[in-house]
This record gives structure tokens, sequence and C-alpha cells, in this order.
């Protein structure tokens, strides 16, 4: 039974998963809008909250946790220097998921796109 489980498993392990959402969090905070499925753009939503939450305090602790998650160097320098004082007066809801309406050929899985407000 899932009681109470928050993440979603999206068909993976662990670690596959963790991965996914690593070059997901990097490549949205890179581009700051990409287009993926609704179920993966909703996982990835609290994640890159949480890391943009992290980035708007400008520390050697919070690059240092950063680093932990984001693939590239970039990504976090782009957190920190751009994302955290863009958002140091908002109090959260960073993204905004838009339902494309089309559908995934290959498997028919319904698309959307996660952008930085």
């Amino acid at each position: 039974m899932r009681h109470r489980k928050s993440h979603k498993i999206l068909d993976r392990k662990k670690a596959p998963r963790e991965s996914m959402l690593n070059n997901l969090a990097t490549s949205l905070i890179l581009y700051e809008k990409i287009v993926t499925t609704e179920a993966k753009a909703k996982a990835l939503r609290p994640v890159v909250e949480k890391l943009i939450s992290k980035g708007r305090v400008k520390s050697v602790h919070a690059k240092q946790q950063l680093n932990r998650f984001l693939q590239d160097k970039k990504a976090v320098q782009k957190t920190l220097d751009v994302l955290g004082p863009k958002y140091k007066d908002r109090k959260g809801g960073y993204t905004r998921i838009i339902k494309i309406g089309g559908q995934r050929v290959g498997d028919g899985a319904k698309m959307a796109q996660i952008e930085l407000v």
C-alpha cells in the first residue's frame, strides 16, 4: 500500500528516477522552459522549487547543496546569480505547468511545458 507516500515513482527505480529529475532540473534552470510529459513535470515542480529557494541565499553552503544536485556548474551559477535575486521577494510558486494538449507520437503520453515564472 502506498499510504502517505508523497513522491511519484514514474515507473523507475530510485537511482534512475533521481538521475532523471536531476537532468530535468538542470535543463529547466539553464533554458527556463522545457517540454516533457505531464507526470514528469508534476514530479519536477517541487524539486525545482526547493532548488530555487536554496539559491535565494547566496552562500557557500547553498552552493555546495546545489552542486550536489545539479549536473552543470553553469546551472548552479545561474541559480545563485540570476534566479536567486529574481525571486528574492517571492515566497514560492516559481514554476508554471502548461498542458500542451498534444500527445507524444510513440506512446500517447500527454505533454506539458514547464517554465519558470
